[in-house]
C-alpha cells in the first residue's frame, strides 16, 4: 500500500513538474478571452464599414472617399459606448484625426517593419483596460484610392479633403493599418 502511495505521490510530482505554471495558464487564457473579446467588438464596425464602403464604390471612387471621409468615423463614434472606443489607424495616415493611441504605436510599427505577425494582438493597459489590434491589408479593391497610381479625379479629390495624405503608393496583400478596439476588462 505504502509503495503505491509513493508512485501516485511520484507521479503527481513529475504531472506538476511538467505542467504549466497557474499563473501562466492564467494569463494564457486571459489573453486569449481578451482577443475574442476584442474581436467580437470590432466585428460590427468592420462589418457597417465594409457595407458603406461596398455601396460607396458601386456609386464610384468619389462615394467610396466619401464613406471614409464621413461615414466611417461616425460608424466608429456610433460603436464607442459604455467605455468602448475604437477606430482606425496607420503608419500613412490619410486622415490625421486617425492618429494611434499611444499603445497602439508600438503595435503598428511592429506590423509596419515585418517584426510582427499581421495577426491580431491584445494588449494589457491601465486601469483594468484592454486594447485590441487587427491588421488591414490592402485588397485589390482598395488600390482604386491607396495604391501606386490613381484616377486624376480620386488624387484630386484626396489631396482636397487630405492635403498630408500618406496613404497610397500600396500594393494588394500590403499592410494597410489596423481597426482597433478599447475596452474595459
Amino acid at each position: 500500500m505504502k509503495r503505491g502511495i509513493l508512485l501516485l505521490t511520484t507521479a503527481c510530482a513529475l504531472f506538476a513538474a511538467c505542467s504549466k505554471p497557474a499563473t501562466e495558464t492564467a494569463a494564457v487564457e486571459t489573453a486569449v478571452d481578451a482577443t475574442v473579446r476584442g474581436a467580437e467588438l470590432l466585428a460590427p464596425f468592420k462589418s457597417d464599414l465594409k457595407q458603406a464602403l461596398t455601396s460607396g464604390m458601386q456609386e464610384g471612387p468619389a462615394a467610396a472617399i466619401e464613406v471614409c471621409s464621413e461615414l466611417a468615423p461616425g460608424i466608429a463614434a456610433s460603436l464607442s459606448v459604455d467605455g468602448v472606443k475604437m477606430g482606425r489607424s496607420s503608419h500613412k495616415l490619410r486622415n490625421p484625426d486617425n492618429a494611434a493611441p499611444d499603445w497602439l504605436v508600438p503595435l503598428i510599427d511592429g506590423y509596419a517593419s515585418g517584426g510582427n505577425e499581421l495577426v491580431p494582438h491584445a494588449v494589457a493597459l491601465d486601469h483594468g483596460r484592454t486594447g485590441y489590434a487587427e491588421p488591414i491589408i490592402v485588397q485589390p479593391v482598395c488600390l482604386t484610392c491607396h495604391g501606386s497610381e490613381l484616377d486624376e479625379g480620386v488624387a484630386a479629390q484626396i489631396a482636397t479633403l487630405y492635403p498630408e495624405d500618406q496613404a497610397t503608393g500600396f500594393n494588394a496583400g500590403d499592410f494597410r493599418g489596423v481597426f482597433w478596439v478599447e475596452f474595459q476588462e
